[in-house]
């Protein structure tokens, strides 16, 4: 997602940080019930990407969006607020490459 528009300056230059920790929230698939997980969201070029840690199985948050992508992100470094969201698997084969390239950087891995 991109940064939103309009949003309050202390909010914008929260989401402006190549790294942070965020909340999301998602709609359990099998619950219906909203599911919070923190996060880390990385800034890449101004659009906005969230990521987990590698795990042999799949991460109920994301599950969660495969079933229902609408989701909350809950900033709370640097400033509070609550925005709604759409999430997007990346798919395309170059796309997933320099976001992940990007990821392990900031994690200062160099196994992508």
């Amino acid at each position: 997602m991109a940064i939103p528009q309009g949003l309050d300056d202390k909010v914008r230059d929260a989401l402006s940080r190549p790294v942070t920790v965020v909340d999301i929230s998602t709609t359990g698939r099998k619950s219906g019930q909203e599911r919070r997980v923190e996060i880390v969201m990385h800034n890449i070029d101004g659009r906005l990407y969230i990521s987990g840690q590698p795990s042999r199985r799949r991460r109920s948050w994301l599950a969660n969006l495969d079933a229902n992508p609408k989701f909350t992100l809950h900033v709370k470094r640097g400033a509070r607020a609550d925005l709604p969201a759409t999430a997007r698997e990346i798919t395309d084969p170059a796309e997933r490459r320099q976001v992940l390239e990007h990821v392990a950087r900031n994690w200062k891995r160099d196994d992508v």
